[in-house]
């Protein structure tokens, strides 16, 4: 065996050593990856119920706004035809009853003043 040889077989073996120590590591990455794989499955089988879930909700919560928008707009229209019925009976009725009021009150202060004036003792008659 020559210089060389013995050379060649220092370097293979120093090869074969920084192999095996490079080793360690590469298979605790592939271990750490396998654990990523996992988790991320796990991850993804607990999402998929939730966002099923969830569009389930959403789906319900749009049929009970549409619900909510109808008895608005029954409301908004029971609100117009009260005000207008309010406004025809203020029209109709409204008018005559406050000249009716008006009336009964000049009646009544015509009547007051003439008891009063029947009771008052004359100044000098």
């Amino acid at each position: 065996m020559s210089g060389g040889d013995i050379a060649g077989l220092v370097a293979a073996g120093v090869f074969a050593v920084l192999v095996a120590i490079l080793a360690v590591p590469v298979l605790k990455l592939g271990k750490v990856f396998d654990e990523m794989r996992t988790t991320i499955k796990a991850l993804s089988d607990g999402t998929t119920p939730l966002i099923d879930e969830v569009t389930a909700t959403v789906s319900t919560t749009n049929a009970q706004l549409a619900k909510v928008d109808g008895i608005a707009t029954n409301v908004s229209d029971a609100t117009a035809n009260i005000s207008a019925l309010s406004s025809l009976f203020a029209a109709t009725l409204g008018q005559p009853l406050i000249k009716v009021a008006a009336f009964s009150y000049g009646v009544r202060s015509a009547f007051a003043g003439r008891r009063s004036t029947r009771t008052r003792p004359s100044r000098g008659r």
